[in-house]
């Protein structure tokens, strides 16, 4: 009985994860086995900078409406708190895109927060 060579799956799968390491450094994208590894490294790191991209966006909106309310003189804690008790709903993404392109607009919200407020204690 003649040997069987692995075939055509298998230069395939070998193909695609090559493909897939293609810019890698040295062995990383020449050779298979190492070529796997790095590809299947290279998922964990993704998936979790997917999920750590996600914090910054939101920290960089925090910064910004905190740095917006300090120039109108209200902290961005009381800020929030009093636009909660105003029963007005919008996102960081977009308080921040509100402070950066229609400082007018901010300002109202800004009065409004203020006006709904708890007083400190």
């Amino acid at each position: 009985m003649p040997r069987v060579l692995p075939g055509h799956a298998t230069r395939q799968r070998h193909k695609r994860t090559l493909k897939k390491a293609s810019g890698y450094w040295g062995t990383r994208s020449k050779l298979f086995r190492v070529a796997k590894q790095f590809t299947i490294k290279a998922g964990v790191y993704a998936f979790r900078d997917r999920k750590a991209r996600k914090r910054q966006f939101r920290s960089l909106w925090v910064i910004r409406v905190s740095a917006a309310c300090d120039a109108r003189g209200i902290s961005y804690s009381r800020f929030m708190n009093g636009l909660r008790r105003a029963n007005v709903f919008l996102n960081r993404k977009m308080l921040s895109e509100v402070a950066i392109h229609d400082p007018i607009a901010f300002d109202k919200i800004v009065e409004l927060a203020k006006a709904n407020v708890a007083a400190p204690a």
